[in-house]
């Protein structure tokens, strides 16, 4: 029977890599989104072979009723939730004399609390089942904690120490918890942002892409509470 994987900011740039290699790998996948054109996007991008094993479902992540019945009626469709994976996110730059209110609970909601929500409405079923994989993203630019960008720093540390304070709550059912730190991403929103800056040194996002789907595999059940930089 074929695994099945939530995954959270699954229309973005990373996310979209991530659903494509839980795809390839025979997975069936559930994306929640709420921007029209990125479903699209998405939506388009999926060859039709695999297209039956994709779900999108319109759904607000920070939304704890609407997460809570996304991942009952995924479960009660397929009779299991293998796999979440937490890529909902957003990223703002300044220092804290420069950071207003909007933004500082702009980046906690996007980033941390997108993460609580969606591990929340999803481990119950985990739990359940005596088995499950949580894959976070964080972000390597703050380890150890960078100036400059302070809000979206400390939603992201959040991240890392939500999985890792996760992960050991967990552990007694059989889930593991970890979270992917990656560096800068070759995405079009970065080139975009950094136009002067050379992408060749960039992380691809199939390469995290890949790191994902190794700890979410079923051989990782002895691998939680894990930091993964790339």
């Amino acid at each position: 029977m074929a695994r099945v994987a939530l995954v959270t900011g699954g229309s973005g740039a990373l996310g979209q890599a991530v659903v494509h290699r839980f795809l390839a790998d025979g997975a069936a996948v559930c994306v929640p989104w709420i921007v029209e054109s990125e479903r699209e996007r998405l939506q388009a991008s999926v060859d039709a072979a695999a297209r039956a094993r994709l779900t999108l479902e319109r759904c607000d992540v920070s939304d704890e009723a609407a997460m809570a019945r996304l991942t009952a009626a995924l479960v009660e469709r397929h009779r299991r939730l293998d796999v979440l994976v937490t890529g909902v996110g957003g990223f703002a730059g300044g220092r804290l004399v420069e950071t207003d209110r909007a933004t500082w609970d702009t980046m906690l909601a996007l980033n941390l609390t997108t993460a609580f929500t969606a591990a929340r409405a999803t481990l119950p079923h985990m739990i359940a089942a005596g088995a499950g994989r949580v894959v976070m993203i964080a972000s390597r630019a703050v380890v150890p904690p960078a100036g400059g960008f302070i809000a979206y720093t400390v939603a992201k540390a959040g991240v890392i120490a939500l999985a890792q304070a996760l992960s050991q709550e967990v552990k007694p059912h059989g889930i593991t918890v970890n979270a992917v730190l990656p560096s800068t991403m070759d995405t079009p929103a970065n080139r975009a942002a950094m136009s002067n800056a050379d992408p060749k040194t960039w992380v691809p996002v199939t390469a995290v892409a890949d790191a994902v789907a190794s700890l979410a595999a079923e051989s990782a059940g002895y691998v939680t509470g894990t930091l993964l930089m790339i």
